[in-house]
C-alpha cells in the first residue's frame, strides 16, 4: 500500500468515526440533554475538516504526478522537434 492510500484510508476512517460520533452527540442531545449543539456541531466540523484535508493532499500527490507527466511529454516534444 503506497503512502497517500495509507493516507487516504486513515483519514476515511477518522472521519467515519468522528461524523458517527457528531451524529450520537447530536442525538444525545435531543433526548438526553448532556452536552451542548455547539460541541455536536464542532465535532461534525473537525470531521469534515479532516476529510476536506485528506482529499486536498490526494490532489497535491495526483496533481505531482500530472506535473511528472507534463514534464516528460514536453521532453519529448523538444526531442522530437530536434530530430526534424
Amino acid at each position: 500500500m503506497k503512502k497517500h492510500e495509507k493516507i487516504t484510508l486513515i483519514g476515511n476512517i477518522l472521519f467515519w468515526t468522528l461524523f458517527i460520533l457528531g451524529i450520537i452527540v447530536v442525538l444525545w442531545v435531543f433526548f438526553g440533554n448532556s452536552p451542548t449543539i455547539e460541541q455536536a456541531l464542532l465535532i461534525l466540523i473537525l470531521g469534515m475538516t479532516v476529510k476536506n484535508s485528506i482529499e486536498i493532499k490526494g490532489l497535491k500527490f495526483n496533481l505531482g504526478n500530472l506535473e511528472g507527466k507534463f514534464n516528460s511529454l514536453a521532453k519529448d516534444f523538444k526531442e522530437h522537434i530536434k530530430h526534424k
